[in-house]
């Protein structure tokens, strides 16, 4: 039967931040690591909360079912803080859950975001989520190729977190294991500082779990350390019935269809039968949450601000929420673009710029004032 040897887990605040807004859980067989946004103590009240939804474990049910109804329970409990606090407006978190289920010999993977999990197994290194951020769409997309993604000045803008909205939608993946296989989830701390090779290499070097999650650390902050890390790592021994090798992780997709993690979206399906009637009431369905969405947001939006670069490269000031909703729909504008090109800056102040932390009208303006007559571009 399928089982947890053995786990480690280690988060540390990284050598330019002040403090730590990640967040994680590790408690057999349930993993979770959530890494929270949105300045001051917002993210780190964002990350707890959404922990906080899984203390008690799953709920009765499919693995992947149960993960998809705590990830929106936690959605909704960040949610309401947020508006019910105007101190944590803007807040969100990512999240990505773990769930080994013996039952089915497989590792359930909930995602939302741009923290991510990975298998190790034979020596190769396989990453199981899909970073839910502007820069990967565009590499995904041929916009961009993977050198330039990984230096991208917009790397930190995701396009899905908890707590923005009233509803998130999850990436829910079955994952097939073997004895032997080591998974790791961490937030983006770890994997914008070294490269997934990287990472393989200090899994497959350690003589222990904890030495590995003690090395990934280290070697993060070796690299910069420019944010929180944290790294939660388990082991699987022993299933009951050894899965064929080259098995697919499956992914799974709200509605009930299912296919290969890895298949390709050119692949035809069966046509299905006209559904009008479902169809008129899912469009009227979609149509009411975009509505509850754009009334909900307006408020938070008005208040939040950030700093960012703008399209020909300067620093600018944006006014809402640094993320970008489905069907193209942003929630921040451009309000004001200043003569400094952001690579002109120091490296901490560039970070100031790129981080695009969420901060009150006063903040944003006073920092943008402050870059301005540092450059010597103010009168």
């Amino acid at each position: 039967m399928l089982r947890v040897s053995g786990h480690s887990e280690r988060t540390d605040v990284g050598r330019q931040r002040q403090a730590n807004e990640d967040s994680y859980l590790a408690r057999a067989p349930l993993f979770v690591v959530a890494d929270g946004m949105g300045g001051a103590q917002a993210g780190e009240v964002a990350s707890l909360t959404a922990i906080q939804a899984f203390q008690a474990g799953l709920p009765d049910g499919s693995p992947d079912a149960s993960i998809e109804r705590t990830i929106a329970l936690a959605n909704h409990n960040i949610y309401e803080q947020a508006h019910s606090d105007a101190s944590l407006a803007g807040m969100g978190t990512t999240i990505t859950v773990a769930a080994v289920d013996a039952d089915t010999e497989q590792v359930y993977i909930g995602h939302v975001g741009d923290s991510r999990a990975y298998r190790l197994r034979e020596g190769i290194i396989q990453r199981l989520t899909k970073d839910h951020s502007l820069v990967e769409e565009m590499r995904r997309r041929g916009q961009i190729t993977e050198e330039q993604a990984e230096d991208h000045p917009q790397r930190s803008i995701i396009t899905r977190a908890l707590g923005p909205e009233p509803e998130v939608q999850a990436d829910l993946t079955a994952v097939p294991s073997e004895p032997g296989d080591i998974f790791l989830l961490c937030s983006d701390g770890l994997t914008t500082m070294i490269g997934d090779e990287k990472i393989r290499e200090i899994l497959m070097g350690a003589t222990t779990l904890d030495a590995a999650a003690r090395t990934l650390v280290d070697e993060a902050n070796r690299a910069g350390g420019r944010d929180n890390i944290t790294v939660v790592i388990f082991q699987v021994e022993d299933p009951a019935k050894p899965l064929p090798r080259g098995e697919q992780p499956t992914m799974i997709r709200r509605g009930g269809a299912r296919r290969p993690a890895g298949s390709r979206r050119g692949e035809r399906e069966a046509p299905k039968p006209r559904r009008r009637g479902r169809i008129i009431a899912g469009v009227l369905s979609v149509c009411a949450v975009l509505l509850l969405l754009v009334g909900g947001l307006f408020v938070a939006t008005r208040q939040a601000w950030f700093l960012g670069t703008d399209p020909a490269g300067r620093v600018a000031l944006y006014s809402g929420l640094p993320y970008e909703l489905p069907f193209g729909i942003d929630l921040y504008s451009l309000k004001y673009s200043t003569a400094v090109q952001t690579d002109s800056l120091s490296s901490s102040r560039q970070r100031s710029v790129t981080d695009n932390e969420v901060r009150s009208k006063d903040d944003a303006v006073s920092l943008i004032e402050d870059i301005e007559n540092r450059q010597g571009l103010t009168g």
